[in-house]
């Protein structure tokens, strides 16, 4: 009996053995969904320097030259006065402060200030516009400003960097502001045709007139314009409806589902409006989208991809763009976007099983990044194309958070990327060829995959601490207003 019990039990050890071996397999190919969370106007220096300290890190966290998983964010000499070699020391600022800095294309090649090289020497931020909101003054070196985290309210940003990924290396497409760098990463480029992205002619700067009032896109009035970048500088204006092939009509193709959340119809960050295929706007000027794309697939309360979560209706793919309130932008936020980026990710990883089974946690990826740099300065020069897209491509650092249950804690990427290796990742994920719309998808050199190991089961999920969750955000009924009033 004692050797009948003994062979059991060994014939139970193995079974176990081999099925903790099978457990350690376990593995996804590719992600289900996809969130792609766009933020406003930051740069890691201006927006993470709370890496650099207690309690997310120390001193030596951070370098200029970093090694290992070093965050590369510089604390201090912050370079200014064009080629004097003169430096200012960054102090402090709130998230929710009361300017705004310039972020065109001019503000751009201002902060840049090239050599006779061709480089970047990142020391003309100090010349930079300040616009102060009304009743107030601009402080002293305005540019030179890191978010202030003494309440802790970006320990949401810093608790997702450091328990998921960051990227030392991401730079936004575009040399300008939002309009433009929304259509990059919508459909991979802002300008108007295939052939004019060819040609490296590009819609440069946010529409004219440029506030809030103004309607975008292919339902903007007759007068409304957007300034053209050619290869031989911003020479031109055309009306802002474009024709060509973008990201969601690849997932069309490949009968993958999309979404895009926007909190306004016709603003510059409701980038479907531009695509004409996509609008098909009621009248030649003006009037309204009434494509059945536009009318399926763009939704105007962002926070209804909180519910879609809940509901297990997410899309393949989805754009998510905040509230003005949750944006982050200078000068206009509430304080509310570190709060609103942690509620998508707490809503996906505390989710359930949906009814097919399917767990989210288990099968999606969120990706956050920022649309353009703010005006904020940057240490971190960047690279330029050969032409004809040097003139207008790559732009400044932009923060980069990467969140899946597949993502090492504490991952710090130190590969080159842009919002182009956004779109290759989303073609690599469903099995479309990367590159296949041949514009920044093509030109890109990464595609995220860096930051995944899908060889192992996923972690463990743990609620990101935020000030506001979910249910404030699917109850909050302010009324919603665009991401900024440019």
């Amino acid at each position: 009996m004692r050797r009948y019990l003994g062979g059991l039990l060994a014939v139970f050890s193995i079974f176990s053995f081999l099925l903790a071996g099978s457990i350690a397999r376990a593995q996804i190919s590719s992600f289900s969904h996809v969130i792609i969370v766009v933020q406003e106007n930051r740069t890691p220096d201006n927006l993470f320097q709370g890496l650099c300290s207690a309690p997310y890190g120390t001193s030596s966290s951070c370098s200029t030259t970093p090694t290992g998983s070093q965050y590369n964010i510089q604390t201090s000499n912050w370079l200014n006065k064009k080629g004097s070699g003169g430096v200012t020391q960054p102090t402090s600022v709130a998230l929710a402060n009361t300017y705004d800095l310039g972020h065109t294309h001019h503000s751009f090649t201002e902060m840049c200030d090239v050599n006779k090289s061709g480089a970047c020497l990142m020391d003309g931020d100090a010349g930079n516009i300040c616009e102060p909101n009304s009743g107030t003054t601009c402080p002293t070196t305005p540019q030179y400003r890191y978010v202030d985290n003494s309440t802790g309210n970006l320990d949401p940003y810093l608790s997702i960097a450091t328990q998921y990924g960051f990227s030392n290396a991401m730079f936004q497409t575009n040399e300008g502001p939002s309009y433009p760098a929304h259509q990059f990463i919508f459909g991979g480029t802002s300008a108007p045709s295939a052939a004019d992205d060819a040609a490296g002619t590009y819609a440069a700067e946010n529409v004219s007139p440029d506030k809030s009032a103004t309607v975008a896109g292919c339902i903007a009035v007759e007068t409304t314009t957007v300034e053209l970048m050619t290869t031989l500088g911003e020479d031109q204006k055309i009306y802002p409806c474009f024709e060509h092939e973008t990201l969601s009509d690849l997932l069309d193709t490949g009968g993958i589902t999309w979404k895009y959340y926007t909190p306004s119809k016709g603003s510059i960050w409701t980038a479907p409006n531009s695509i004409d295929h996509i609008c098909e706007p009621s009248e030649a000027y003006g009037g309204t989208c009434e494509g059945t794309e536009w009318l399926d697939n763009v939704l105007f309360n962002p926070s209804d991809v909180l519910t879609a979560i809940s509901k297990c209706n997410l899309a393949g793919v989805s754009w998510v763009i905040p509230t003005g309130g949750n944006s982050d932008h200078a000068g206009t936020n509430t304080g509310g976007g570190p709060s609103w980026v942690a509620s998508i990710v707490n809503q996906l990883g505390n989710n359930g099983k949906c009814k097919s089974g399917e767990t989210y946690w288990d099968d999606t990826v969120i990706i956050v990044t920022w649309d353009d740099w703010g005006g904020w300065y940057d240490h971190v020069p960047p690279t330029f194309l050969d032409q004809p897209y040097g003139d207008y491509q790559y732009g400044f650092r932009v923060p980069l958070l990467v969140v899946s249950g597949y993502t090492p804690t504490g991952f710090v990427d130190n590969t080159q990327s842009d919002f182009g290796s956004i779109l290759r990742f989303v073609e690599k994920n469903f099995g479309i060829a990367e590159g296949s719309l041949g514009f920044a998808d093509a030109r890109s050199t990464s595609n995220l995959t860096e930051f995944f190991n899908l060889t192992q089961p996923a972690k463990v999920f743990t609620t990101i601490p935020a000030a506001l969750d979910a249910n404030y955000f699917i109850n909050d009924k302010t009324p919603p207003t665009d991401p900024d009033d440019d």
